[in-house]
């Protein structure tokens, strides 16, 4: 399984589960919601959800330390404010809620997969090797940290 750690963008991963998301839901209508309710409830955890991820990209950005989610052996600096005081993954989060928000346009009980699968493949192929790298890289500074901080939210 370590063939699979750190091999799809996370943004990527969230374009692939999305549209498989909307594929399902496209073939088995199940429980339709008011097109107003539905776009509500997107919209009520899509923004929450933009508002992580570009909070989380300020804050890498301004320490100066890589956004680049396949080479966190890269990080220059371990960031700790923030947003990242209340998650130590916050635009995962972000990207979370969005396929949430997405699953909740689609009104499918099938689209409630992507979510799930989601969280699954992001802990164990992405997270954990990012931890194990930040891990080598600041040490007791990381571990500090991470028993501070929750991994999502």
């Amino acid at each position: 399984m370590k063939a699979l750690e750190l091999k799809i963008p996370p943004l990527v991963l969230v374009l692939i589960i999305g549209g498989l998301m909307g594929l399902l839901a496209s073939v088995s209508r199940e429980f339709l919601l008011p097109l107003a309710i539905r776009w509500w409830g997107m919209l009520m955890l899509v923004i929450p959800g933009l508002i992580l991820i570009l909070a989380g990209a300020w804050h890498f950005r301004r320490r100066g330390t890589t956004l680049n989610p396949l080479h966190p052996e890269t990080a220059s600096a371990l960031v700790t404010s923030g947003v990242y005081r209340i998650s130590r993954n916050p635009m995962y989060a972000g990207f979370l809620l969005g396929l949430c928000g997405w699953a909740c346009y689609l009104a499918n009980r099938y689209a409630l997969a992507g979510p799930v699968i989601f969280v699954l493949y992001m802990n164990y192929f992405q997270i954990r090797p990012e931890e194990r790298a930040l891990e080598r890289l600041f040490g007791q500074e990381y571990d500090a940290y991470r028993r501070l901080v929750r991994r999502w939210l």
